[in-house]
């Protein structure tokens, strides 16, 4: 065998990827081994960034669900028109790529469908949240850097 050459993995160690991916509660997760690219996900597709290695599996911790009594936090004067974009998952909301950069998108700018609005990072995997359809971003609810439940409301869109 050369020794340039790294090695493959195993079935087993692929499957034990999938099996604690699985556990950590990732929604999609796209990980390297040598040669080897492996796509995983599970519910409904959310944009990942690829990363050439998994952090080590930190045991899931229980999210308390949110209150069955507490719609999107909308403003009082808000339309039944405006489409709500929620959080996927729990993380840390952020509203834009790096510290320095600018936000992915400001109050008043027009989005088009699968523009990316803001990331979501969780476990160390940042996770694109893109609009569901074209329109104006009305508002931006949580502070940046800020954490966010499963259903947070993130923006206010007014469709076009």
């Amino acid at each position: 065998m050369p020794a340039d050459r790294s090695p493959e993995p195993t079935l087993d160690e692929l499957l034990d990827a999938v099996d604690r991916l699985a556990a950590s509660g990732f929604h999609q997760a796209d990980l390297r081994f040598g040669g080897v690219r492996l796509r995983v996900s599970r519910g409904p597709s959310v944009p990942v960034r690829s990363v050439e290695a998994a952090p080590p599996p930190v045991p899931p911790v229980e999210a308390a669900p949110p209150p069955p009594s507490a719609p999107a936090a909308a403003p009082a004067e808000a339309d039944d028109a405006l489409l709500t974009v929620s959080s996927p998952m729990v993380g840390t909301f952020y509203r834009r790529p790096r510290p320095d950069a600018d936000a992915f998108v400001e109050v008043g700018d027009r989005v088009k469908k699968g523009q990316v609005l803001c990331i979501i990072e969780a476990m160390k995997l940042m996770n694109n949240i893109e609009a569901e359809a074209a329109g104006e971003v009305v508002e931006v609810l949580p502070e940046d850097a800020s954490p966010v439940q499963f259903g947070d409301p993130l923006f206010l869109v007014r469709p076009s």
